[in-house]
């Protein structure tokens, strides 16, 4: 059964004439009945009784009209479909951010990012570097953008858009206010509250062991904001990265001796192949000028 026979069936049924049928098909009439008799030899009766100038359906083909009435609307659906995919209509994508990035990090190029291509319908997913890095595997994101300690596997493709540093963060009025900048032996003894997803939370503590730096753990969250709203309130200090947006009554210094930043980077699966607006998210994020952080600088254009 080829999509053909079925708009001419569907034709006929409208006009119950086989010459209008043909004409508004732009086909001849030997054409068009050709196409229909081949289509009754593959369903295995007659579709229409003919006579003289008019054509009735027979009860096959009164069971058969609205049946094929779906496959041809099914099928201009999914034409339509492709279509809007292919040429980013109603184009969806999911992408994927690490969670200590979070939304405020991505305003500037969400928003130029919708502003050049008002076809794609991004979606955004948060998450720990482990959880992205399994969703791109299995799909369910088309690009994600993380950082971590340790070398990416060999099946991601890894492209650096930007570094920034770890600061230490106190509240106002914290004896280390007044510094420049923070060492970790200058923690000894400090009551630590952990960022439970800092994906440099393991190498940070690595780092601090090694200068037997002694600390006490105060409180641990999944949430920045609970972090935040403690360091202000005087419970402790916090190690986040230098863009994240902080709570008024806190105070950031950088962290040295040793310095530590990461890479945030964009991340795809190697050898899989984009559609063509993941392609386009894939460009504008490499081109995107990122503001912010370490060697960063404005996009494109901006004063």
């Amino acid at each position: 059964m080829e999509m053909h026979q079925i708009r001419y069936f569907l034709a006929v049924c409208e006009t119950l004439n086989f010459t209008r049928a043909a004409e508004a098909c732009n086909v001849t009439q030997p054409a068009l009945t050709r196409a229909i008799q081949k289509l009754e030899e593959e369903l295995g009766g007659l579709l229409f009784r003919r006579e003289r100038s008019l054509s009735h359906l027979t009860d096959l083909g009164r069971l058969m009209r609205p049946r094929l009435e779906r496959v041809l609307a099914q099928t201009e659906e999914a034409k339509a479909t492709a279509s809007s995919f292919l040429t980013l209509d109603n184009a969806p994508l999911n992408l994927g951010v690490m969670c200590t990035v979070g939304a405020t990090r991505f305003v500037g190029f969400l928003a130029d990012f919708q502003a050049r291509h008002e076809g794609i319908e991004l979606s955004v997913m948060e998450g720990v570097p482990g959880r992205l890095a399994s969703l791109l595997e299995e799909g369910a994101i088309d690009v994600a953008v993380m950082a971590q300690p340790e070398p990416f596997s060999e099946r991601m493709n890894v492209h650096p858009l930007y570094t920034e540093r770890f600061l230490v963060a106190v509240p106002v009025g914290h004896r280390l206010e007044g510094k420049n900048a923070i060492q970790l032996a200058d923690l000894e003894g400090e009551s630590y509250l952990s960022r439970v997803n800092c994906e440099y939370r393991d190498h940070i503590r690595q780092m601090r062991e090694r200068q037997n730096v002694n600390i006490r753990y105060a409180f641990r969250s999944e949430r920045d904001d609970w972090i935040q709203t403690l360091v202000a309130a005087g419970m402790g200090f916090c190690i986040l990265p230098e863009t994240l947006p902080c709570l008024p009554g806190i105070v950031t210094r950088p962290l040295l001796d040793p310095e530590i930043t990461r890479e945030v980077s964009l991340v795809t699966m190697s050898g899989r192949r984009f559609s063509p607006a993941a392609s386009t998210l894939v460009r504008a994020l490499k081109s995107f000028r990122w503001s912010g952080g370490t060697g960063m600088a404005e996009r494109p254009g901006a004063a």
